[in-house]
């Protein structure tokens, strides 16, 4: 079962509805839940990705670095409770790639995959973010997409994911508490990539994000709860359809990662009412 997921192409956002960043397999779009892995789609040209100029200039090279820092920001937070890290496999692709979970198109979105603990990414869904959804293509908001799907594989390693009842939907349903936890953690990065320095340079892998640059990431977060998308699709908001939860959910745990970053402090699942 892949984790999270966006579509893409006209027409589809009843099908974004389910898929975009949730905790619902996505079988219908993966090709029968295969073991095969490696891309099967054209490879991304990541040899130009050497400087943080060069991340700042190209998306690509951007998710190289956003990737570095993840890497490095998870391995730490594991230690600090005793857990040990291991980093994910991590994949930019255009238009298909074979995974542990199966073989996916362009059209599922981001998403991870458990059996591989691997992340997976067509740079387009970064347009389509802006152009669907009605989230600026800004970086921070690229970065929380990444960051959220690094999430998951956090809750991977914890056994927050196999405990899960993922089909468990509704506002305080499983399925949307392990979405609002990768948020959460998705926040913590954020709040904290400032001060996350890569050993290779000396130097920090972000700069400290303005408050316009949190609002763009703010921003990409609402526009993939369940609410916001099933308005835009036109249907009625049927709260217990949910499976990643509404704009105010994604947005407030974000922010409580960002604003608190620790583990503790993102335990979707000890609160009544997430």
């Amino acid at each position: 079962m892949a984790i999270g997921g966006g579509v893409g192409g006209g027409g589809l956002l009843l099908v974004l509805a389910i898929m975009l960043l949730t905790g619902q397999d996505p079988a219908g779009l993966l090709g029968g839940g295969g073991t095969d892995t490696g891309s099967s789609g054209a490879g991304v040209d990541l040899s130009h990705c050497q400087t943080g100029a060069d991340a700042n200039e190209h998306t690509e090279c951007r998710m190289v670095l956003t990737a570095d820092a993840l890497d490095i920001y998870w391995d730490g937070a594991m230690a600090e409770v005793g857990e040990q890290y291991a980093m994910p496999g991590f994949e930019i692709f255009t238009g298909s790639v074979g995974t542990g979970c199966g073989s996916a198109t362009a059209a599922v979105g981001p998403f991870y995959c458990p059996a591989d603990s691997s992340v997976y990414l067509d740079l387009g869904f970064f347009d389509q973010l802006e152009t669907q959804l009605g989230a600026r293509n800004a970086p921070l908001a690229q970065i929380y997409i990444v960051a959220h799907e690094w999430g998951h594989h956090a809750q991977h390693a914890l056994g927050i994911m196999d405990a899960a009842d993922r089909t468990d939907t509704g506002p305080t349903g499983d399925a949307v508490r392990t979405e609002l936890q990768a948020d959460c953690y998705a926040g913590m990065f954020v709040g904290q990539a400032a001060g996350t320095v890569d050993p290779d340079s000396g130097e920090t892998f972000l700069q400290q994000p303005t408050r316009d640059e949190v609002t763009s990431a703010l921003e990409a977060a609402a526009a993939v709860g369940d609410d916001r998308i099933q308005e835009t699709s036109g249907r009625d908001v049927e709260p217990h359809t949910w499976t990643h939860g509404s704009a105010e959910q994604r947005t407030r745990w974000f922010t409580t990662g960002y604003e608190r970053g620790t583990l503790q402090a993102c335990d979707t699942f000890a609160v009544a009412t997430p």
